[in-house]
């Protein structure tokens, strides 16, 4: 049975949600396949954006949800938002984490023509645990931008941080040895800050990654939602946490424009 928080969705709202066009099951890479969101009068060469899994959900339901995630209404609302918005959702079911989304981002970009998206206008947007997989995708330069909330970043300066929740919560971690000098100079990263976030790890990894990515002089847009918890776009119905994600689709809609 599924949990009571897979069927919360997000607290903020647009129009033409309820009225996007979903294209189930589409193979991406084997029997492994991704429901597609697009606006409810789609056109061609849409950008898109992939929302990042870094647990595996294939065959054994995400533990201890009881769903996959492309059943949980977080995932589904944030989908319609993106549609809503003119860009393409994408959301995938994973049985390796720490590929599968290489593998989603390069069928985009092989058979975007054929799905009615442009490959060369892709981003990736993740949460929480999902972070770290979303975060080795975008240094191997495979998405033009990237939106994190909420996200375990890099262990740096000898911190363990990432690597003990991982290790907890079982997600996968792709990012040892990594720096953030590994970043490409053009990938554009929005970053969302719960300052009463209550995992242990996840501010001092953001805090650290953000100190970085300065040094580096990377394009790194921020916003620190100051009274935010955990997953503030589905627990915390504010109009802060709104300003938050509409921050986070304008964003999106300006770093894949043509």
């Amino acid at each position: 049975m599924a949990a009571e928080i897979t069927k919360k969705r997000v607290v903020y709202q647009i129009p033409g949600m309820d009225a996007v066009t979903v294209r189930r099951r589409v193979e991406y890479a084997g029997a492994l396949t991704m429901d597609l969101y697009y606006p409810w009068d789609p056109k061609t060469n849409l950008p898109a954006v992939v929302m990042a899994l870094g647990y595996p959900d294939v065959g054994v339901p995400l533990e201890p949800l009881g769903c996959q995630y492309r059943e949980m209404e977080m995932a589904i609302s944030w989908a319609q938002l993106f549609a809503a918005s003119g860009i393409v959702g994408v959301i995938y079911e994973s049985q390796n984490p720490s590929t599968d989304l290489t593998a989603v981002l390069s069928c985009l970009g092989r058979r975007g023509g054929e799905l009615g998206i442009d490959g060369t206008r892709l981003g990736i947007w993740a949460t929480s645990g999902n972070a770290p997989v979303a975060l080795s995708a975008l240094i191997d330069g495979r998405a033009r931008c990237g939106v994190l909330s909420c996200g375990y970043m890099l262990d740096l300066d000898g911190a363990t941080e990432v690597t003990r929740a991982a290790a907890e919560y079982r997600f996968a971690n792709p990012l040892t040895g990594k720096r953030v000098e590994d970043m490409p100079a053009d990938a554009a990263l929005f970053i969302a800050r719960a300052g009463q976030d209550q995992f242990d790890g996840v501010n001092q990894s953001i805090d650290a990654f953000v100190v970085g990515a300065l040094r580096c002089n990377l394009p790194l847009t921020l916003v620190n939602h100051a009274r935010g918890p955990h997953g503030f776009d589905l627990l915390d119905d504010t109009e802060a946490s709104r300003d938050v994600m509409r921050a986070m689709l304008a964003f999106l809609q300006a770093k894949l424009r043509a």
